[in-house]
């Protein structure tokens, strides 16, 4: 061997040697999530449920008297004020009638009087008085009559409301044989949403009531309503109804909240989600709730340990509060929970830990 090929081989091993000193290949570090402790949140428990809008007062408007639907005075849609008039059906044959017995009237009350002078100086008799007497009270209750009949003839508005479209155009016939619908009239201001609880969720809130002491409920129940479109629950009403009994055949209780529905935004009809809250507010630890993930077993939220090994953790949950969901079972305040990066936070591997900054407690 040559002394080239010699001092070729001896760098060779030297730089085996040197890369055998190194270690081989470099670690890799563990990979990056983030962590934050539980915020403590004012929390309330709920009862959350759906419910349909429904007008506090409905009245289906008919053509109690017969007659040519003569006039429609409003506009299909509109909102009406109590006592505004709606219809008119030819009113002349019916003021005619009025007429006629307010004239019979006078006539009867007139000879009744006569009859009473002349009953004081034996000059008729009394089955003579008696008779005028009959016909002045028949007068009487025919003018009455005939002024009703007048009256239904102008159809007003019973109350302040939301009126439809009318269903009979001027000029028709109504009232023929049978009342003739002619619009309907709902009262919107105020407005109700109806609910149901079932037996579980009855349940639930009786026993929040013996854990607060309470034999019934108070006399003011604040309940929050909020559109299927709006995140919050902006509209705020009170329970004024709760059905006596539990219907057998769907298991659940009925009841009804009133909202004032001033700007008549709530229409009869809606689907709304509607919460009451079952209690005072109390200190609940809370996650952001996208670090909440489910799976065939529930809800749970992945912690790690102060080796920065993860681990899985059940928890029950309750509602969100700005993004944030309370954690009614499962977590306390010295726990870390991984917040970001879950991808890469498998429960059992380590992890390198990053913590997250401080929620801003000012922003309301």
């Amino acid at each position: 061997m040559t002394t080239a090929m010699r001092a070729l081989y001896a760098g060779i091993a030297i730089a085996g040697l040197a890369a055998c000193g190194h270690g081989g290949a470099p670690e890799h570090a563990p990979p990056l999530v983030t962590v934050a402790r539980p915020q403590t949140l004012a929390y309330h428990d709920y009862f959350e449920a759906t419910g349909n809008t429904a007008a506090s007062r409905s009245v289906n408007l008919v053509a109690r008297v017969e007659g040519y639907l003569r006039k429609v005075y409003f506009r299909d849609g509109s909102y009406v004020a109590a006592g505004a008039p709606l219809f008119l059906i030819e009113p002349e044959q019916y003021e005619a009638k009025v007429k006629l017995n307010k004239a019979q009237l006078t006539s009867a009350r007139a000879e009744y009087e006569r009859q009473q002078r002349l009953i004081a100086e034996n000059a008729t008799s009394k089955a003579s008085v008696e008779n005028w007497l009959a016909q002045r009270e028949t007068a009487e209750a025919n003018t009455e009559l005939a002024q009703i009949n007048l009256d239904y003839a102008h159809l007003n508005a019973p109350f302040a409301g939301h009126i439809g479209r009318h269903l009979i155009d001027a000029g028709n016939l109504v009232g023929s044989g049978s009342a003739t619908q002619l619009a309907t009239l709902d009262q919107v201001r105020p407005i109700y949403v109806y609910f149901n609880v079932n037996e579980r969720d009855l349940l639930q809130i009786r026993k929040r009531m013996a854990e607060q002491n309470m034999s019934k409920l108070p006399d003011v129940v604040p309940v929050e309503v909020g559109l299927q479109t709006d995140r919050n629950f902006p509209y705020q009403g009170t329970l004024d109804f709760v059905d006596v009994a539990v219907n057998a055949a769907s298991g659940t209780l009925q009841a009804r909240a009133t909202l004032a529905n001033d700007d008549s935004r709530l229409l009869p009809g809606l689907f709304v989600k509607l919460r009451i809250a079952l209690g005072p507010p109390r200190a609940t630890p809370g996650v952001p709730d996208t670090a909440v993930s489910h799976d065939q077993a529930g809800a749970y939220v992945l912690v790690v340990d102060g080796q920065s090994v993860v681990s899985q953790r059940r928890v029950e949950t309750g509602g969100v509060v700005n993004g944030v969901r309370a954690i009614t079972s499962g977590l306390s305040e010295a726990d870390r929970v991984v917040v970001d990066g879950l991808l890469n936070a498998a429960p059992g591997n380590r992890v390198t830990v990053r913590e997250a900054p401080a929620p801003d407690t000012h922003g309301g």
